[in-house]
């Protein structure tokens, strides 16, 4: 298809994100809520429907749920019911799901996202909480589907949008803030990959300009941020192909096939009506006060952008630094714990965005797994500020000591390893007089235009040293003798 015929026409998307929630237990029952049981042991009587039970509410899945509600600005319903959701499907136990309609517990509010085009807010209609369904298992048996019933009753929280969203693009970064969101404030672990986070898409199409929605199709379960954005796109592109054709959009469900990367029709969407809400006859309403909301907002830690604005405006690091600085709360939390004790918090940043950073992935450990004292760490970065180490000296010489002792001293590593680098001039002019004059054919290329060759040369006084040598006063001498014919 054609940039043209497709510039003709708007999206409309509006996203609902279902967000399991981290609770011990089920959101009406005391199952187990945990990932990855053998098959059907985290259930119960109460789980599975059976005559007789009696649901009852989880206060910490409520609590969870008013702190989505209070960092996504929205607010909060103090009177609240349940309502049946009736539909009959295997993974459903009960033949109905315990869902929210009219009272939703948070309504309105607004997450803020950035793109190529700039900041803009994604308007929210509501988050209610609601019990998760079962799992229907299709390819393990050639001949029947097998149900697994652990996560039957798990507590959700669905975050739906308006439809305020325009691009592929834009989904995909308000479902990155969203499953950034969750896991700041500690109630659910957004791993896509898990199920524990997922999206729906509702599309639409109409021409540009036009103010009435077009017949949209939902794109059910998409487990990554990859798949929200291929499925959006490629639904964008079958809609427009059916409306260049003359044909009508069917409203329907669809579901996103990752290998084959298309989406199909699973059956006709329903709507509202078709569910038969009613208010949930075996748990009471229930209703908040002010004081019970201002308990959990009080608990609730700084947002990711107002620790950015603090990074950039009262610790003087760039937005880039700030921004990856709170890409997860225990990088955050542990960065500002550190920088409290330094002057050197810049230089702190480097360390945690490039060579620590990389340790911990490389050996799938996270943040908390780091247990370098604050006393340590000053030590550290006041050799490099003083010029006594080089950067790279510390993070692949001394760095890797203070891993794994909780004693360890820089200085004292630095100087019984003799890194410590020798600024005297006329030392490191010897050693620069050494390389140039071994490397001829290199100082004449340099000297015909091939500057980058100045890494190769200060690498070169590096081995000859042994790692003694100032990187900044060699590059300086280094010039000064290149620039002389």
């Amino acid at each position: 298809m054609t940039v043209d015929v497709l510039s003709k026409y708007e999206a409309v998307i509006g996203l609902e994100v279902h967000a399991q929630l981290q609770t011990e237990s089920k959101l009406f029952a005391g199952d187990a809520n945990s990932f990855g049981a053998s098959p059907n042991t985290h259930v119960s009587a109460i789980t599975l429907g059976h005559p007789g039970t009696l649901p009852k509410m989880n206060r910490k899945a409520i609590e969870y749920a008013i702190r989505m509600g209070l960092v996504c600005h929205a607010e909060i319903a103090k009177y609240n019911y349940f309502a049946r959701k009736n539909y009959f499907y295997p993974d459903l136990p009960k033949g109905y799901q315990i869902s929210q309609h009219t009272t939703p517990i948070c309504s309105g509010g607004f997450v803020s996202i950035k793109t190529s085009a700039g900041n803009k807010d994604i308007m929210l209609t509501r988050i209610h909480l609601e019990e998760d369904a079962g799992k229907s298992i299709h390819d393990q048996n050639e001949e029947l589907t097998l149900l697994d019933y652990n996560r039957a009753g798990v507590p959700l929280i669905e975050i739906v949008t308006e439809p305020v969203i325009h691009s592929s693009e834009e989904a995909a970064a308000y479902v990155t803030e969203i499953r950034k969101l969750v896991r700041w404030i500690g109630i659910c672990d957004g791993n896509m990959e898990e199920g524990s986070l997922r999206c729906d898409a509702n599309i639409s199409i109409r021409i540009k300009g036009d103010k009435k929605l077009g017949t949209r199709v939902e794109v059910k379960n998409l487990n990554s941020i990859k798949h929200v954005k291929h499925a959006i796109e490629i639904e964008i592109e079958r809609l427009v192909e059916i409306t260049e054709r003359g044909e009508s959009i069917i409203q329907q469900t669809r579901s996103y096939d990752a290998d084959r990367g298309t989406t199909f029709a699973i059956r006709t969407k329903e709507d509202a009506e078709d569910y038969r809400y009613f208010p949930e006859p075996d748990l009471a309403p229930f209703h908040f006060t002010d004081s019970f909301i201002e308990a959990i907002k009080s608990k609730l830690p700084s947002l990711p952008q107002q620790r950015i604005d603090h990074y950039i405006h009262d610790l003087g690091l760039t937005e880039y630094d700030a921004s990856q600085l709170v890409d997860e709360i225990s990088l955050s939390n542990m960065f500002e714990g550190i920088a409290a004790g330094t002057n050197h918090k810049k230089l702190l940043a480097n360390f945690f965005l490039g060579p620590v950073r990389s340790h911990l992935n490389a050996h799938e450990l996270g943040w908390d797994a780091l247990h370098i004292s604050a006393s340590q760490w000053d030590g550290l970065l006041s050799l490099v500020a003083e010029g006594k180490i080089a950067f790279s000296i510390a993070a692949q010489e001394i760095l890797p000591q203070l891993y794994t002792n909780d004693n360890a001293d820089a200085l004292q590593i630095a100087t019984q390893q003799n890194l410590v680098q020798d600024a005297d001039a006329a030392e490191i002019t010897a050693w620069v007089e050494l390389v140039l004059n071994s490397m001829p054919e290199k100082v004449d290329e340099y000297r015909k235009g091939k500057k980058g060759l100045i890494g190769l040369f200060v690498g070169e006084i590096k081995k000859v040293s042994k790692g003694k040598a100032d990187p900044r006063i060699a590059t300086e001498l280094l010039t000064d003798f290149l620039n002389k014919k």
